[in-house]
């Protein structure tokens, strides 16, 4: 199907023309003033067959062209824009290309000849604008992934932790019908990636409560601002990186970074990551128990109350329903998506992976090489629930 094309005129009459002149060559949704024409572009999105143009005149009943692409850009950044006026006064023009961000500017009257050209630029302009998102956001999932599975092998303990944690938002967004929040999503997933950067005995010596000395305490304090570093080279992570930098920023002003914001200057998301990674922290890598919620009242003031009042509400209703039906596998017949329940030992009682983890298809590679070396303890304890989505994801080489 060709692209289509949105025109926006009050003048019924040129409306008419266009679609007479130009309705061959091109796909025209007409409208007649800017409210229909928002109307258009919103009912276009939700049926998945958004307009890659829009060409808009200046002076229309209600709202006006700046306003009315000024609204479109706001719902269709993709959409190509283009300015049709019969006032070309300098105003407008500065107005048409600093707020509605157009891409050409015409005056009336103009040969349908030669705007039927601009109107072919102006899909060139999208496909292009499409296919570089459409790049950009292949590399920013493949990087994210690629960071994930270097956690998953490096860290097995905190990616444990983000996957509870991207579990748990799920579950918040379901249950208080929030929209999803993709930002916060990455955000969990990547949590703890300052800590490849950390010497390994500093993680294991701050896990089993070793005492610490100041320039430890300092080094783990400043781990957030490690990991934003590393995600503020990725494209489009800005805001990931910002919520991962404020992961320990108290709602009291307390936490790292000492200067940073308090209250509700705190963004949304690191709000809402501050509390579950705590009560993550909380549950010590077991089941989430009512003690591991309870705790969180110890510091209470360093959680939005809104927010920690419908965390605690979702978290026990979790609680109360989370029996769990389980299976014992051997290791050989792990898969991709598996939930263990028991930890993954060495016979020599080295922890591999930590119960209550997803595990990645990057961990069971892992898996595979170690079981040729050395022996675990079998079998291994597994979310019944969990083998379904694995079965779905099966590929040929999870046969070897």
């Amino acid at each position: 199907m060709s692209e289509r094309i949105l025109i926006v005129d009050d003048d019924y009459h040129l409306l008419s023309a266009f679609r007479r002149q130009l309705g061959e060559r091109f796909d025209i949704t007409p409208a007649q003033n800017g409210n229909d024409a928002v109307i258009a572009v919103r009912e276009a999105l939700e049926n998945r067959m958004p307009f890659a143009v829009v060409l808009c005149d200046m002076r229309m009943p209600g709202i006006d062209g700046v306003q009315t692409l000024e609204q479109i850009r706001d719902l269709s950044p993709d959409t190509v824009r283009l300015m049709l006026t019969g006032n070309a006064d300098q105003q407008t023009a500065i107005d048409s290309i600093n707020r509605g961000h157009i891409f050409r500017f015409y005056t009336k009257p103009y040969p349908l000849d030669q705007l039927g050209d601009g109107l072919q630029a102006a899909i060139e302009q999208h496909r292009l604008i499409v296919a570089e998102r459409e790049l950009l956001e292949k590399t920013v999932t493949g990087s994210i992934k690629m960071l994930t599975d270097l956690m998953s092998l490096n860290d097995p303990v905190s990616y444990g932790i983000a996957t509870r944690l991207r579990e748990w938002i799920e579950l918040l967004q379901k249950n208080f019908n929030m929209p999803r929040r993709w930002q916060l999503e990455v955000a969990a997933s990547l949590v703890a990636i300052g800590t490849v950067a950390l010497p390994p005995d500093l993680v294991a010596k701050k896990r089993q409560h070793g005492v610490l000395n100041d320039v430890e305490e300092s080094i783990l304090e400043r781990t957030p601002e490690i990991a934003r570093d590393l995600l503020a080279n990725i494209p489009r992570l800005s805001k990931v990186a910002e919520i991962v930098f404020l992961q320990d920023r108290g709602y009291d002003g307390s936490g790292f970074p000492a200067d940073g914001p308090k209250g509700d200057a705190i963004p949304l998301d690191a709000r809402i990551l501050k509390i579950l990674k705590d009560l993550a922290i909380a549950t010590n890598g077991g089941a989430l128990t009512n003690e591991a919620l309870d705790s969180l009242r110890t510091h209470e003031r360093q959680y939005d109350p809104v927010l920690l009042g419908r965390v605690r509400t979702c978290m026990k209703a979790l609680i109360s329903g989370q029996a769990t039906a389980v299976v014992e596998l051997p290791l050989a017949a792990l898969r991709s998506r598996h939930v263990v329940l028991s930890d993954l030992k060495l016979t020599n009682g080295h922890v591999i992976i930590p119960a209550h983890t997803e595990l990645s298809q990057s961990q069971i590679v892992r898996l595979q090489n170690l079981r040729k070396i050395f022996s675990f303890i079998e079998p291994v304890k597994v979310a019944e629930s969990s083998l379904k989505n694995a079965e779905a994801e099966k590929t040929p080489n999870d046969n070897r």
